[in-house]
């Protein structure tokens, strides 16, 4: 027997006479922050380049927020996941295929797009610059990988009834060539004995079209975060590589120095070594290790 709801329906009755337009629907669309760590020049040959954090924007063709910086990505199609649009977005933008890719939070905010209500689920990427191949999307004048610098500028605390806020400021930059953007955004985290919530707010924004500074923030904490956990680090890794590049690129994510005993041991289960060396590298030939495929 069917079940009749509170007005004597059936489901197929009331799925018959159901209206979607009755409702305000919101556009949704997929935003791309992908990370590679890229070489600069050495000043000598004995010495070993060193890593950069960079991230792709493209230059907005279209309004709104024409000439701004943007991260690259889209609506979602009809008969589309968010997962499958962005898979879709990281082709078409980047040229490579079958890399790290998660979800990283969805981003709702009324009025955090100039022409209608769109929801943003942001993704976050990581891919070894060997593999990359910049293309333009169609809404876009140009695209370019940009350096990236995130550091504390102030801290505030806050006691309440059952717990406390902490409110943390952090200046944004980045730099490709001549180009420089800036923003500068606050994480909040109230933390209660029941729950804890985490919020973020563009304090200021020089260049960055949208909210696009907020979602950039978000991406850059979470990869910090699972790199002190997780492999996740290996994503940006190539095929082959050194301890020593290895460590470079932990250091360029969390933005510190380590200590090479201790990161050894910290990573001695996430890679394997090979039988290669590195060659024609003006120095001593060092071992070449690959991500441990047996974890």
């Amino acid at each position: 027997m069917d079940l009749l709801d509170k007005d004597g329906l059936t489901e197929r009755e009331f799925l018959e006479q159901y209206r979607a337009g009755d409702y305000d629907r919101p556009s949704v669309a997929v935003d791309m922050v992908i990370f590679t760590v890229t070489d600069t020049e050495a000043d000598s040959y004995r010495k070993l380049p060193e890593k950069e954090l960079r991230i792709l924007l493209i230059r907005r063709g279209a309004h709104p927020f024409l000439g701004k910086w943007a991260l690259p990505g889209g609506f979602v199609r009809q008969n589309e996941t968010t997962e499958q649009a962005a898979v879709r977005e990281l082709g078409e933008e980047t040229g490579v295929e079958d890399v790290y890719l998660e979800q990283l939070y969805t981003f709702s905010d009324m009025g955090r797009d100039p022409r209608t209500w769109v929801i943003s689920c942001s993704y976050m990427a990581l891919i070894n610059s060997d593999k990359l191949e910049l293309k333009a999307g169609d809404d876009a004048a140009d695209a370019a990988w940009f350096k990236v610098s995130y550091k504390p500028l102030r801290e505030q605390k806050e006691l309440i009834e059952d717990g406390y806020i902490k409110t943390l400021e952090c200046e944004l930059k980045l730099s490709s060539e001549d180009i420089e953007l800036s923003a500068v955004v606050a994480r909040t985290m109230t933390a209660k004995t029941s729950s804890t919530s985490t919020d973020y707010e563009i304090v200021s924004n020089d260049g960055l079209a949208f909210d696009h500074a907020k979602i950039i923030a978000c991406a850059i904490e979470r990869l910090r975060g699972k790199v002190n956990y997780t492999d996740i680090a290996l994503h940006l890794m190539p095929k082959f590589f050194t301890l020593t590049e290895l460590q470079q690129v932990y250091e360029v994510v969390m933005d510190k120095e380590l200590l090479k005993a201790a990161f050894r041991r910290k990573v001695v289960d996430l890679v394997a070594e090979t039988d290669h060396y590195t060659e024609n590298a003006g120095h001593r030939p060092s071992r070449l290790y690959r991500r441990n495929l047996e974890d």
